[in-house]
């Protein structure tokens, strides 16, 4: 029987990870466990050779290890992820009253597979805004809210496809329409503990209930929401501290807003990585002109994005000879539209140090008559001019509310990343 015990911790990872911003209070406090301590962007740093910190920006993390050498002279590696999946965002006016029933209103986030959301049993999770400027990461209990779908009886057109308006179908049952009932707006509050009053703002998000799980004749599935792309922040997490210290300072940034094109102050369009990074030199490298630029020349970049997974029924919309599989190893994804940041260069540079590790690595190129995702890969080349190269874990149902991954892939890319990281 194989050893499925990271596969059992990144559920648990993701289990605790209902939002963004429960993604980063799980990577802060497994960070903290580890022996990193807490920087705030608002206070002037003071850094030490092999020193543990993290920063946090709203949904997005860095960590990072300082090296023993000026970073101008052993550059950074860096391992990027990003903590956000597609999901519904719950509206600032989120109280819509219909046929007896009081309901959420709520608009897609991303690029989701909606249809796979109806008939879940869904909860809220995310951050609240309390008067006086703090903020306080809340789950209601239970499962409070449901999509359910229409029976065929009602409409046989559905034999013929699925077609939804997210407008006027995707929008959940909260409860009857009863003054009796509790309103949402108490319910946060409740379970902020604070009054009703005090809630001026949120950052919500729809979340599955059903936890994830083992799945597969053996076991070796995971079953679970999100895995895209929190089992990658996982991965880079657990390759983080179990990197040795060396020379080359060390770092993971997971970023926010990423299926919705990174454009934020948190995504990785934005200044985040770069802040830090140009921190890091001036403060480990005072009195240099040209460190920024001499460790970025020296640096490289995994972005860690999940990757599709040859479809067993659907082997046809994969390039034939390109079709990864489950528990088959880290995949390096190829676009000639820069969809992805691989070239010749970093993909070698990745593929050495999977084998010098044992990894095997798999390659994935989406076929040429078919649209390609991306990642923040070409966003944080672009921004930082750091040289990179696009990997993920194999996968299934990507976007999907309940997505299946290998457990038999994590160490496989908890491996491949710490080699890059300790390069």
């Amino acid at each position: 029987m194989p050893d499925l015990s990271l596969g059992d911790d990144l559920r648990a990872f993701v289990d605790a990870s209902p939002s963004p911003f429960h993604a980063v209070a799980e990577l802060a406090r497994r960070l903290r466990a580890a022996g990193f301590t807490e920087l705030a962007e608002a206070d002037a740093w003071s850094l030490t050779p092999g020193g543990q910190h993290f920063v946090v920006r709203h949904g997005s993390l860095i960590a990072f290890r300082v090296g023993s050498a000026p970073l101008a002279e052993a550059g950074l590696r860096l391992v990027g992820a990003h903590t956000d999946s597609p999901t519904f965002k719950v509206r600032p006016h989120s109280d819509v009253r219909q046929a007896g029933y009081r309901l959420i209103g709520v608009e897609p986030y991303g690029g989701g597979l909606w249809h796979t959301w109806l008939d879940r049993e869904l909860t809220v999770a995310g951050r609240v805004a309390l008067r006086g400027g703090t903020t306080e990461l809340v789950q209601l209990p239970g499962a409070p809210l449901r999509l359910p779908s229409l029976a065929i009886h009602l409409d046989r057109s559905v034999r013929d496809g699925l077609t939804l308006d997210p407008q006027r179908e995707l929008v959940p049952v909260w409860s009857r329409d009863l003054d009796s009932e509790p309103g949402f707006t108490a319910a946060l509050a409740e379970a902020a503990g604070v009054g009703p009053d005090d809630v001026v703002g949120h950052d919500l998000v729809l979340a599955d209930t059903q936890p994830a799980a083992r799945a597969g004749a053996d076991g070796s599935w995971v079953a679970a929401s999100r895995l895209d792309d929190q089992a990658c922040c996982h991965s880079g997490l657990t390759a983080l501290i179990a990197a040795t210290a060396g020379p080359r300072t060390q770092v993971l940034v997971c970023n926010d807003h990423e299926e919705v094109g990174s454009g934020s102050m948190s995504g990785a369009r934005g200044s985040f990585l770069e802040d830090v990074v140009r921190r890091l030199v001036a403060v480990v490298d005072a009195g240099d002109p040209q460190a920024l630029p001499r460790a970025i020349a020296q640096s490289r970049l995994v972005s860690a994005d999940m990757a599709h997974a040859v479809h067993p029924t659907r082997s046809d919309r994969h390039e034939p000879a390109h079709r990864p599989q489950l528990g088959g190893g880290p995949v390096l994804k190829v676009n000639a539209n820069q969809a992805y940041a691989t070239d010749a260069a970093s993909s070698g540079w990745f593929a050495e140090r999977c084998a010098a590790a044992g990894v095997p690595v798999q390659w994935f190129v989406t076929r040429a008559d078919l649209p390609s995702g991306s990642t923040i890969g070409p966003l944080t080349a672009t921004r930082l001019g750091i040289p990179t190269v696009d990997v993920g874990a194999p996968m299934l149902a990507m976007h999907s509310c309940r997505e299946l991954a290998s457990a038999l892939d994590v160490p496989l890319m908890v491996d491949a990343l710490t080699a890059c990281l300790t390069d």
